[in-house]
């Protein structure tokens, strides 16, 4: 049972494609755990940052002697920390993420999203949660770097039906609480429907420090709305439905699109948010190859 259910978000031809990236964070993080990425806290572990003054009860091994003899005065070494750090996965399962078919459906596609990733980071030791939303926080699995992890992520989402709307600021700004400081906060959305008040959750995220990469998974058909013919549009959000010729409708809706995702792109980056677009048509472990190797371009650039 359980393997049945880790096959159908864990794919071995794309964990295979990443298996040699190494996810890093973007900038100084804060674990609990030894690890591979700086933390901002100073002290006494490996690489050598600094001086200050020594001041009673600090450990006297730790004072620099060659300093002493040339200035007549007492220094201690300090060094960074190096520590673990937090990815927490952010999924949109609200109805609008119903659309689509197969592993082109973009719920499907955005869990398989949040699980490749949440496998790459465990993988390397450092701590991955889950967290599902559509009108209210559907659930939070606490940040974990053990491979069981994968295995809780994988039966909380095989539970999870799309009915409801989606209500994403409110639920960002109630994640905020429950989460630390300066962790990777990752949500994964279509990001369709009102974008009020998303900046103020992105601002509120932000003020604690977080990195927050805004992936929005959407359907080809949406992206080029290719539809011939008489269609019968259905709403999964609401109940309406409308019999439309998809020629009179294209212009409109590219426009509109186009619009929507121009708003969502200057929220993210005034918000200093990685925005990532992604197609459900294109093949994932492809999708996440670009996803990494743009962010090292970035991380080098910095």
């Amino acid at each position: 049972m359980a393997d049945s259910i880790l096959s159908r978000y864990l794919d071995p031809e794309t964990l295979g494609q990443i298996a040699d990236r190494h996810f890093e964070p973007q900038g100084l993080v804060i674990g609990n755990l030894a690890g591979a990425h700086k933390s901002p806290l100073a002290g006494f572990a490996v690489e050598f940052a600094g001086h200050r003054e020594y001041v009673p009860g600090d450990d006297p091994k730790h004072i620099d002697w060659r300093v002493y003899y040339t200035r007549e005065k007492y220094f201690v070494k300090q060094y960074e920390l190096e520590t673990n750090f937090v990815c927490h996965f952010v999924l949109d399962v609200s109805a609008s993420m119903r659309y689509g078919n197969g592993p082109q459906q973009k719920m499907l596609y955005g869990a398989r999203t949040a699980t490749t990733l949440g496998y790459s980071v465990v993988r390397q030791s450092d701590k991955a949660s889950l967290a599902t939303f559509d009108e209210k926080l559907r659930g939070f699995i606490t940040p974990s770097n053990s491979m069981g992890q994968i295995l809780r992520m994988t039966q909380h989402l095989d539970q999870i039906e799309p009915v409801s709307k989606t209500r994403i600021a409110d639920c960002l700004i109630e994640l905020t609480g429950r989460i630390g400081r300066r962790e990777i906060v990752f949500v994964i959305s279509d990001f369709f429907g009102s974008l009020d008040g998303l900046e103020d959750a992105l601002q509120r995220l932000r003020y604690q420090r977080h990195e927050i990469v805004l992936l929005q998974v959407l359907h080809h058909d949406e992206l080029v709305f290719q539809f011939n013919g008489a269609v019968k549009f259905m709403g999964l959000e609401v109940s309406d439905e409308f019999l439309v010729q998809p020629e009179d409708l294209r212009v409109a809706y590219l426009k509109a699109l186009r619009e929507h995702n121009e708003r969502l792109a200057g929220i993210a980056l005034r918000n200093r948010c990685e925005w990532i677009p992604l197609d459900t048509s294109r093949n994932l472990g492809e999708s996440l190859i670009d996803y990494m190797n743009q962010r090292n371009r970035w991380m080098r650039m910095r």
